[in-house]
């Protein structure tokens, strides 16, 4: 027989607890307030608890906070259980159930048991139950599914008084169905296989963080999901990962929901924009990411998984899926993954962490939004600086298209072999900076729309301003600092590369950094 468990509860709208056992006895009473049965018989509850006076308790216990007011209305007092614990705990699966220490629970509403039952409490307990009038009540109603037995919850509910750290719902897969078809079919996919994510290899990815699985990491747009550890680690066993990459993950995804980086306008823009992650610090090396000979392609498991593991989670957990919100004209490539590592130890100049205000020896991911790239920029032949980041300004320059100038930004890639040429003429980062707004430098009459291209500044862009505005100058970049530079590439090519950015500012995205280290 099913029995009551001890508890103590707030009552609805107020501070104040109520607990069982305590001196006086009680009957509790498990309701729901969107219950038709439970509103059907509340009039006889309130009946009920008035009746009880002095002798005994009757402690009704709601499952929705707002329900629960709403029943207090009519019962001046409810029990507050919308966390379902008591209603776990005592293993109601039905609303009404009514306990009594001793008896067995009545389950749903029959006239006759109700009756009968009151009937022996008012002898025990010397209630007066005259002004109830039982032939007016239905002779039967059934119960409504208790919340606490709701798939949804009894997962979390199971998992918490086991004390497990697996809260997420549990998705049963048919014997006979083939999982990966399964995950494809449910749309948990990018286009391509997941690992699935089983109790046991969620529990193993949870392993690489110090942080509680319930902590919620960020608010994913457009459905403002929330990431829990958790969910996050389950999308990075489908995404391939190892637990020792589920720090660079909850990172990045923290620094992807934060308003400057606006990851919904990212994923939602036909554009088809998507974030690329550079890793700086330590972490780079004991997670064996590529930093060399091809960093931003294929073949090294930490590059590849870390950035779809933060695709994954920002779709499925936050909702943003090819034909919903997210309406890219064309796609992009860098949508399945792009996370590479700066090779900081080949390289003269600060990296880009250390730039951005952290220490060298702090572990941090840098977000770009990039809508194409990268693009190469091949000079084989120039032997100063100065040459070789006039190449890099005049590649940039087809950024959006030669025309339009202030538009966005780039990440630029610079291989190891133009590092050399820009050591040896002593060019820093903000050489090749300064370089590349002077050669892209063109006056506003140049970027007018005409009859060859429409874009750039309206035609009419220059009425009223005089020879001397319009031979003004404009440099490709509204600022330095819209020129992101990192190292990375193999020793042997001199094959650097750009990544095309977005719009920036406030108007599109705000490149950001984060630091991993709390998250390990």
């Amino acid at each position: 027989m099913t029995s009551l468990q001890p508890f103590s509860l707030r009552l609805a709208g107020t501070d104040k607890q109520v607990s069982y056992p305590a001196e006086r006895p009680a009957i509790v009473l498990f309701v729901k307030e969107d219950c038709p049965t439970c509103r059907e018989i509340l009039p006889l509850v309130a009946e009920l608890k008035s009746a009880c006076g002095e002798a005994l308790d009757l402690h009704v216990l709601g499952q929705t906070e707002a329900g629960n007011l709403l029943l207090a209305e009519t019962l001046g007092a409810v029990l507050d259980d919308s966390d379902l614990k008591v209603s776990f705990a005592c293993d109601v699966d039905t609303v009404l159930s009514l306990f009594f220490e001793g008896e067995q629970p009545l389950v749903g509403f029959v006239r006759e048991e109700w009756r009968d039952f009151w009937g022996g409490v008012a002898d025990e307990h010397g209630l007066d139950l005259g002004a109830i009038d039982w032939q007016s009540l239905p002779e039967w109603r059934p119960g409504c599914g208790s919340l606490s037995a709701d798939p949804m919850n009894a997962e979390r509910l199971q998992a918490e008084a086991e004390n497990s750290p697996l809260r997420a719902r549990r998705i049963e897969v048919g014997s006979l169905d083939d999982e990966f078809e399964f995950m494809f079919d449910q749309g948990f996919s990018d286009g391509l296989p997941l690992v699935p994510p089983t109790p046991e290899r969620v529990m193993r990815m949870l392993a690489g963080t110090s942080l509680d699985a319930q902590e919620v990491i960020a608010v994913v747009p457009p459905n403002m999901g929330e990431a829990t550890v958790e969910k996050v680690a389950i999308n990075a066993v489908m995404a391939g990962c190892r637990p020792e990459y589920l720090p660079v993950v909850l990172a990045s995804l923290k620094a992807v929901c934060s308003d400057e980086y606006n990851i919904h306008g990212v994923m939602a823009t036909t554009m088809g924009a998507s974030p690329v992650l550079v890793v700086n610090g330590p972490i780079r090396n004991r997670l064996g990411m590529n930093m060399g000979l091809g960093a931003l392609g294929q073949g090294n498991r930490a590059n590849a998984t870390i950035g779809r593991a933060v695709r994954l989670a920002v779709r499925n957990i936050g909702g943003a899926q090819p034909g919903g919100t997210e309406r890219s004209t064309l796609g992009n490539p860098m949508k399945f993954t792009m996370c590479f590592a700066e090779w900081e130890e080949r390289s003269p100049w600060a990296p880009m962490h250390v730039e951005r205000g952290y220490q060298a020896d702090e572990s941090v991911v840098s977000i770009y939004t990039a809508t194409s790239g990268p693009v190469l920029i091949v000079d084989q032949t120039s032997r100063s600086a100065s040459q070789l980041a006039g190449s890099f300004g005049l590649s940039l320059e087809s950024i959006f298209g030669p025309k339009q100038h202030y538009a966005s930004d780039t990440l630029v890639v610079v291989c190891p072999e133009h590092v050399d040429t820009f050591v040896r003429d002593g060019y820093s980062k903000a050489d090749i900076r300064a370089r590349i707004q002077e050669v892209t430098a063109r006056p506003i009459r140049e970027l007018l729309a005409d009859d060859i291209s429409g874009t750039g500044f309206p035609a009419d862009f220059a009425d009223g301003k005089d020879a001397q505005a319009l031979d003004r100058p404009l440099p490709k970049f509204r600022s330095e600092a819209d020129i992101h530079i990192a190292v990375a590439g193999a020793d042997a090519g001199k094959f650097s590369g750009a990544f095309h950015g977005w719009a920036t500012g406030e108007i599109g995205s705000i490149s950001v950094s984060q630091s991993i280290d709390p998250f390990i």
